[in-house]
Parts: C-alpha cells; sequence; structure tokens
C-alpha cells in the first residue's frame, strides 16, 4: 500500500485505539473495578449454620465471594459453590472488605463478656469463657488463596493474622460521666463491626486507608452515644504489628493509637455501624445499621458520609465534658429531618453486607432463616439511585 493513502487509515485505527483505551480507563478510575454488568450473576446464595451473616465481600477481580457468618468465614465462587470456609472462631467476626492494594481481606474481630459474646459461646455450645477484663478487638486479616477447603482451623492453618486495637478496649472498658451519672463505655462503645478501605476523608480518589466503625449500644437515656465513631488505620503500617490468631492468652500487639478518629452525628444505632463501605462512583462512604429507639431521631437505618468532605473540629453534642472531636458531614441526599439535621435512609437491607462494585452497582445481603432453622445470606445485585424512597433498585 502506497504510504500516501495508508496514513488516513492508520489515524482512523490510532483514533478507534485511543477511545477505547480511555473508555476502559474511565470505567476502572470510576470504581473499583472494570467489569461488565451482563457477566454478573443476579443472584449468590449461601446458608449456614446457627448465626446471621455479618458481612460480605464480593472479589470480583479474582472470582471469590467471602461471607461471614459471626464465627465462620465461608469463601465461595460466584455462583455460590463452597471453596472452603475457616472455622473454630469464639469471638464475633463482623463486617468484611478487602485491601485494594494486597487482595487480602480484612474484618473485625471481637471477643467480650457481654450479651453478645454469652449469645455466641451459647450458641456454639462451648465451656470456653471470655471474663470482662480479657475483652479484645482485633483486626482479623484473612490471606484468602490459602482458603483451600472446607472446615479449615482458624488457629492452626496460617490462614489468619491480627492487630490489637488499644484505642478500642480503652473507650470499651472507660467510665465516663454524662447527664450527671456516671456510666460505662466511653462514647457506648460495645465494640467493633464496620471496616472498609477508601481515599482519606476530602478526597474522591488517592491512597487507601482502613477505616474501622464502633459498635454502640443502644442506650436510650445517654446523650453522648448519638454519634458513630470510625478509626482510621493506615493497613502497611499495620503489617508490623500482625501475629497469628490465638484464642486463648489473647495477644495485645497493636497501635497505641489509630491515626484518626472521626464522628459522625446520626442519633443513636442499635450497636453502631454493621456494614460500613465505600463506593467510588459517589464519593460516598455508607453505613448501614439496625435502627436506633430514641424517639428525638429519625432512626434511619441507611446514612451515607460524604467522603468529598473533610472532617471539622467542633465540641460534640450531649457530653457533659465539652469535648470536642473531628467531625465528618452526611451527605445531603436521601430523607431530611429538620429537627436534628439528619439524613438518612429508611432502607430494610445492608446492615448484614453491602460491597460496592463501581459504577453505581452492589452486592446487597438479604438475610433469613431457612425452615430448617440454618441461616442464609441471598445476595443480590443492585443498581445506585439515590433516591428518597429507595436508593437502589434491584437488577434483574
Amino acid at each position: 500500500m502506497n504510504i500516501r493513502n495508508a496514513w488516513p487509515l492508520c489515524f482512523v485505527i490510532f483514533v478507534l485505539w485511543s477511545c477505547k483505551t480511555v473508555q476502559k480507563t474511565q470505567s476502572s478510575e470510576s470504581g473499583k473495578e472494570a467489569f461488565s454488568i451482563k457477566d454478573l450473576p443476579r443472584r449468590i446464595y449461601r446458608e449456614e449454620g446457627n448465626f446471621h451473616v455479618q458481612g460480605v465481600v464480593v472479589d470480583i477481580k479474582r472470582g471469590y465471594v467471602y461471607f461471614s457468618f459471626t464465627t465462620s468465614l465461608v469463601k465461595t465462587n460466584l455462583k455460590g459453590e463452597v471453596i472452603g470456609s475457616v472455622d473454630g472462631f469464639i469471638g464475633h467476626l463482623g463486617c468484611l472488605d478487602v485491601n485494594p492494594d494486597d487482595g487480602r481481606i480484612y474484618a473485625s474481630l471481637e471477643y467480650k463478656n457481654d450479651n453478645i459474646g454469652k449469645g455466641i459461646l451459647k450458641g456454639l455450645g462451648t465451656a470456653a469463657k471470655n471474663p470482662g477484663e480479657e475483652s479484645s478487638f482485633y483486626i482479623a486479616i484473612f490471606d484468602g488463596e490459602k482458603i483451600t477447603r472446607p472446615g479449615m482451623s482458624a488457629e492452626k492453618d496460617d490462614i489468619i493474622h491480627t492487630v490489637y486495637l488499644k484505642e478500642v478496649a480503652d473507650d470499651y472498658k472507660a467510665t465516663v460521666m454524662n447527664r450527671g451519672k456516671q456510666v460505662e463505655h466511653r462514647y457506648g462503645c460495645s465494640g467493633i463491626d464496620g471496616i472498609a478501605f477508601g481515599p482519606q476523608f476530602g478526597q474522591k480518589q488517592g491512597r487507601n486507608f482502613l477505616n474501622l466503625a464502633y459498635g454502640i449500644y443502644g442506650d436510650t437515656a445517654r446523650t453522648d452515644n448519638d454519634y458513630q465513631v470510625i478509626l482510621q488505620y493506615d493497613a502497611n503500617s499495620l503489617r508490623q504489628y500482625e501475629r497469628p490468631l490465638l484464642q486463648n492468652g489473647f495477644n495485645k500487639t497493636g497501635p497505641a493509637q489509630p491515626l484518626n478518629k472521626y464522628f459522625i452525628y446520626t442519633g443513636n444505632s442499635s450497636y453502631g455501624i454493621q456494614n460500613l463501605e465505600y463506593d467510588a462512583n459517589t464519593g460516598y462512604w455508607f453505613a448501614a445499621v439496625y435502627a436506633g429507639k430514641k424517639a428525638a431521631f429519625p432512626n434511619y437505618s441507611l446514612f451515607a458520609i460524604d467522603g468529598t468532605k473533610g472532617p471539622v473540629l467542633q465540641v460534640l453534642k450531649g457530653f457533659d465534658s465539652g469535648e470536642k472531636g473531628r467531625v465528618l458531614q452526611l451527605a445531603t441526599a436521601g430523607n431530611y429531618d429538620q429537627k436534628t439535621g439528619v439524613y438518612g435512609w429508611y432502607y430494610p437491607w445492608g446492615a448484614t453486607g453491602l460491597h460496592a462494585l463501581g459504577n453505581g452497582y452492589f452486592y446487597i445481603s438479604q438475610n433469613g432463616i431457612t425452615k430448617g432453622k440454618k441461616q442464609y445470606c441471598d445476595l443480590r445485585l443492585y443498581r445506585w439511585t439515590g433516591q428518597d424512597a429507595a436508593p437502589f433498585e434491584e437488577v434483574k
């Protein structure tokens, strides 16, 4: 072909290639992964034993799904077929997320002698005891590639490492004054649950940080438990503290304090943020909770923290001491309660599993109990709408 005649064709090919490259790049930057929605299952179903599902991770890149069923972690393929499981936890394994930098699965893990801890031990039928002074709180880190068969041991199979969280233990064990009375558990801290990776607050993109939410006791007589509390850590700096899981003689190796401590004014909710998830598409951090019981608040079950806004140092409402904290802002989305200034949704799902895929798509857990008394997770694919009545629309 003559070079003079060939150059227009070469130019067209170059333009088409450039557009395709840009489209792929934009797709990747708008969410966690570039993917084709037609290839994703609309439902992923899994049922287990006595304890309900606490959190889910759908690792589209590797083709795995992870379910936390309180005392076990179950790994499946995208069809819900079991690949392996890690069993033998005598504590509360909570919300999950995948570290986008190394592919490992992070979870909240707590051992307590309160009603939750006692309920777990009763359900397991074990004589194991966790006295109050031994209440311990951890980030649990799973090497998902090592989960290759059902029934692997939480302690013996070298799958899990833990990082002790002194900040949580200190707040859980603290006694403070509220309304002139001495009360237990600073901020109403009942432990930890929601966990998620995402960029620093005030930025929509950037280096990922690990954020971990407090559980909050639902004491309606207190006024100092109306904030959600989030601790932030640099996951890379936590590597030096990682130790194998030991459930007798709990280790206390971990950072002296978090990188940051944040507060979000939502009104009290029953046991705090159950599932926390960052969505790069909106720049929101979604916080799914069990609705609170205080009549002064709207008691929404889903909140969106505006990740594009940085924290503001404020005097915390309802505290006797005039304590100040770094307060994050709720997104101006959903239903607005004029009396409290709180935005949110009355949404029935998300507290037992919420995972953002990017590009406006989510997997959301619908949980329940079978006729045979087994707990199940019916994970369904949704599209974000942002509407006040129904912020997610199921993809059929």
